[in-house]
């Protein structure tokens, strides 16, 4: 069996408009201790991240302090929206799920992201069989993977997670790279990963 951890990312800094480059918010910086000590028992072989600057920050503190280098996968990126800021993000997002092929001129439609996103894991899965695997990610790259294997998760569950951050998703898959189980975890009040349960 071969563990995938994908962490989404802790909370940005939402003045930086520069997606690639955006940090995380001091909350952010002070969330990454959650993400640490929840991966610290899972004997993680392999450290993973899309190139966004706040997906690596989130598990550079576990990283750093296990002694693992992190493994840049371009094809693990967010879509790209557009060329400029989007203002209303929400019907933007909400067009998006309802039709996998919308994109804006300068942008991806999900169903690209999601074609790019599931080659990438399964090359991950072919690189590392039997290896338990972190991957800091982004909210719709890694819920339009969810979708892939579930495609009753659409846009009202991701509505769910949008201000969750951390979100960390566990996939189990086997020797065939067949999914056996997907686990969604999230950070409650006491400070501790649970399991999300159903409308949560």
């Amino acid at each position: 069996m071969t563990p995938v951890y994908f962490v989404r990312h802790a909370e940005p800094n939402y003045n930086n408009h520069d997606d690639l480059l955006r940090e995380l918010s001091a909350k952010g910086l002070k969330d990454r201790e959650l993400v640490t000590a929840f991966l610290a028992d899972k004997g993680i072989d392999a450290a993973l991240s899309s190139p966004y600057k706040r997906a690596i920050d989130t598990i550079r503190d576990f990283t750093d302090s296990f002694g693992l280098q992190i493994e840049i996968i371009d094809d693990f990126q967010e879509r790209k929206v557009d060329s400029e800021w989007i203002e209303d993000f929400v019907s933007f997002s909400q067009r998006q799920w309802n039709d996998f092929s919308y994109k804006l001129s300068d942008g991806e439609c999900l169903q690209e992201v999601q074609d790019r996103n599931v080659a990438a894991l399964r090359s991950v899965l072919r690189k590392y069989p039997g290896k338990k695997i972190v991957i800091g990610s982004r909210g719709t790259a890694l819920s339009i993977i969810i979708n892939y294997y579930d495609n009753a998760f659409g846009y009202e569950d991701f509505a769910k997670i949008k201000s969750k951050m951390p979100w960390i998703v566990e996939f189990a898959f086997d020797e065939n790279e067949r999914l056996l189980a997907i686990k969604n975890m999230i950070y409650s009040d006491s400070f501790r990963f649970v399991e999300l349960s159903e409308g949560a």
